[in-house]
């Protein structure tokens, strides 16, 4: 009843591990396409210096800004969620590990119960 409780809580852990690792490249792509806008909006800011419309230059420039800030929180929300991730992987690795040393004990207990010490 136990085992079946941890490995229970083992799968769950690995679902929540694949998961943030999925949140955190997905945040790194929209961040890459925020990216991409900032670079548009420059462009168009440019183009509007170009033909001498200020005032749309400058919708262009704050809206070119705004996406760099939010490229830039998504940047730090995937780099966080990632280093996160990597500790509850190696929570992950290091109950496995616990596990099966525990597998190890109890056998080596079985083996040393049935040698003769005395020999």
């Amino acid at each position: 009843h136990f085992h079946q409780a941890v490995s229970a809580m083992s799968r769950k852990m690995e679902e929540t591990l694949f998961n943030m690792k999925f949140a955190s490249k997905q945040l790194a792509r929209i961040s890459k396409k925020c990216e991409k806008k900032e670079a548009t909006l420059k462009k168009k800011t440019a183009e509007a210096i170009r033909k001498g419309n200020m005032d749309v230059a400058k919708e262009y420039a704050s809206s070119a800004i705004r996406e760099k800030s939010q490229a830039l929180s998504y940047l730090k929300l995937s780099s966080r969620i990632e280093a996160v991730s990597a500790r509850v992987e190696t929570a992950v690795r290091m109950n496995g590990l616990t596990r099966a040393m525990g597998g190890i004990v109890q056998g080596m207990d079985t083996v040393l119960e049935t040698m003769d010490i005395n020999k």
